[in-house]
């Protein structure tokens, strides 16, 4: 029997999570399929309810599901509690299990930069489920946090600084690293950004934006402009994803293929 995982969202049209694992399990020559499971609030229960019955063998989740789906399953993964979020689900002896391996991706893909981050300001953009692992993950590297979000007293929960967008004009100078959180800039919206166009980014800043299509966001794009690094989400999407699988399937992920896969999706993307 062929055991389908997949990836709870909406939208997930842009998502090539399914290039990536489904490379993998073809690696391993694991009967498993990854696919995408366009999910609008409403419908959530409904799609977990397929977990539980074991037409699916777990899932991923995205946004704006994090959060809500955490009342959904029987328990939650004590890292997955302290973030507040859950991006995968697994289905164990027919209990849900939610757990985030956000905080392992991003964590593994932030340290390849070489970035040091102890004592050091650092501003996430946006206050969803992704900035709640991204929180977590800085509180664990020392760095002090601003948060600049449109709902502030959401962001205010997240027990940091925080601020709404628009006084990104204001933003610390020594700034060392810039996170995006959000959706703007997504595909198919590529010539939005949560960065305004007349300001500057700070001059030693390296931006993070946790976007993986396109391969260079408009963000991105702005910090190149001023001669900054900047890295898109293509590391933590195959790090968060290399250890979703191995919880589905108990077996170690060929991390290369995940990686070279999703290369491969988005330069067919880009076709």
């Amino acid at each position: 029997m062929t055991h389908i995982v997949g990836l709870i969202g909406w939208p997930v049209e842009h998502s090539r999570s399914p290039a990536m694992h489904n490379a993998a399990f073809e690696a391993l020559s694991l009967d498993w399929r990854y696919i995408l499971l366009p999910t609008p609030l409403e419908q959530l229960e409904v799609v977990v309810g397929r977990i539980r019955s074991g037409e699916l063998s777990g899932t991923n989740v995205t946004i704006p599901h994090k959060q809500a789906v955490m009342p959904l399953l029987d328990e939650i993964d004590p890292a997955a509690q302290a973030v507040g979020a859950v991006n995968t689900i697994v289905r164990r002896d027919g209990r849900l299990i939610g757990f985030n391996t956000d905080t392992l991706g991003f964590k593994r893909s932030l340290l390849e930069t070489g970035i040091v981050l102890e004592q050091q300001p650092c501003a996430i953009l946006g206050a969803g489920g992704s900035a709640r692992a991204v929180v977590y993950v800085l509180r664990e590297l020392g760095a002090h946090i601003t948060i600049y979000a449109r709902d502030v007293a959401k962001a205010a929960q997240l027990s940091a600084e925080a601020r709404p967008l628009n006084e990104l004009v204001n933003i610390n100078p020594a700034t060392r690293l810039l996170v995006n959180t959000t959706p703007l800039g997504l595909h198919p919206n590529i010539d939005a950004s949560p960065w305004p166009a007349d300001v500057s980014l700070p001059s030693s800043v390296l931006v993070f934006d946790l976007l993986n299509n396109p391969a260079r966001t408009r963000l991105m794009l702005q910090a190149e402009k001023q001669g900054l690094r900047a890295v898109n989400g293509w590391g933590m999407l195959v790090y968060q994803g290399a250890a979703a699988f191995k919880l589905w399937t108990g077996v170690e992920p060929p991390v290369e293929v995940m990686m070279t896969a999703l290369r491969d999706s988005m330069q067919m993307n880009d076709e």
